[in-house]
């Protein structure tokens, strides 16, 4: 168990990074950071940071702040527990620096370097300035993320996919996924029921009002990511459990195909960029509104409506309505076939 400090020098919207080239034996080789080490005997983190960002820039503290303690776990062999600093004051002349290259990087440019996953975590946490103190857990299986948990929640981790759909190996949080646009998996099932006259009603879902996009709008009838080193079918029959307390086996489910849509715009304040490709399922079991069990957090209500009105909301794009018409279509279409 190692303990160590790490320090974000910040000056002009820009932060002091070190890109770990020069060691040959080091687990952050390749790696762009910021700058500290570990404690010597009878350090408080404060002396500890204020030495290291010496010895390895030059620069003596004048203004810093504790902003978090991390918890980093590597290949469950090693562990290291870090001070977070962010600094504002410093003196003195720059140094060169025999742990790799020391450079002023604007911040808005950070995202586009080699960085860890969980970085990338806590340099987006420290953006606030009012937040207090946190705990961060971070768990790798060499250079890919498997676990965070924040503040002992945890966090969850999505699989990152290339251009043509295909898994990149990269697991990223969930909120920088949609922060930066990242293609990712998603699940969908549609519950289903056949009319009288040969029609067709979807169950739909009103999404909770708490929800951090599309709050109270009226959804498929029950939808998730596809976590990191999850299946599509796995997740699916998750979230119809989850959502609303059915329990489906695999054979029950019946794959439409694959739907790959695109939103951006903004909730309370933030970013949203959403790039998905979702498998699509239908199940037709009897479903009975009056027994299900919504998870509240999550659900709200649901309702049965008829898919002609479903696509009409679609096209529309009616207000209350976050449904994609070319699924709708994709699912009218399929029924259409298994009638034949």
């Amino acid at each position: 168990m190692k303990l160590t400090t790490l320090c974000y020098l910040e000056r002009d919207d820009r932060y002091l990074m070190l890109h770990r080239i020069k060691k040959k034996q080091d687990v952050n080789k390749g790696k762009w950071i910021g700058v500290g080490g570990k404690f010597e005997f009878g350090e408080s983190p404060d002396d500890c940071v204020v030495r290291e960002v010496r010895e390895e820039t030059g620069y003596t503290l004048t203004d810093y702040r504790l902003r978090g303690i991390i918890s980093f776990l590597f290949n469950e062999e090693e562990a290291e527990y870090i001070f977070l600093y962010t600094a504002k004051g410093f003196l003195g002349e720059p140094t060169e620096c025999t742990e790799g290259m020391l450079s002023w990087i604007r911040k808005s440019e950070i995202d586009s370097l080699n960085l860890w996953e969980g970085d990338r975590i806590f340099l987006e946490l420290i953006k606030d300035e009012a937040r207090d103190v946190f705990s961060l857990k971070l768990c790798y299986r060499d250079d890919r993320l498997t676990k965070v948990i924040l503040d002992g929640k945890p966090l969850e981790l999505l699989e990152v996919l290339s251009e043509t759909g295909e898994p990149t190996g990269i697991a990223r949080e969930r909120t920088l996924v949609h922060l930066r646009g990242d293609f990712h998996r998603t699940a969908h099932v549609w519950v289903v029921r056949k009319r009288e006259d040969n029609g067709y009603d979807l169950l739909l879902q009103k999404r909770s009002s708490r929800k951090d996009s599309f709050a109270g709008c009226y959804d498929i009838s029950s939808a998730g990511h596809v976590p990191a080193g999850d299946s599509f079918l796995c997740s699916a029959i998750r979230e119809l459990k989850e959502e609303l307390g059915i329990s489906a086996e695999e054979n029950e489910l019946e794959f439409v195909g694959y739907h790959e849509a695109e939103y951006n715009g903004e909730f309370y304040g933030r970013p949203f960029l959403n790039h998905e490709k979702s498998a699509v399922y239908i199940y037709r079991h009897p479903v009975k509104i009056e027994e299900l069990t919504l998870q509240r957090d999550e659900v709200e209500s649901v309702r049965w409506m008829e898919i002609e009105s479903v696509l009409s909301a679609a096209q529309d794009k009616a207000p209350g309505f976050c449904l994609f018409e070319d699924e709708i279509r994709m699912l009218i279409e399929w029924l259409e076939e298994q009638k034949g």
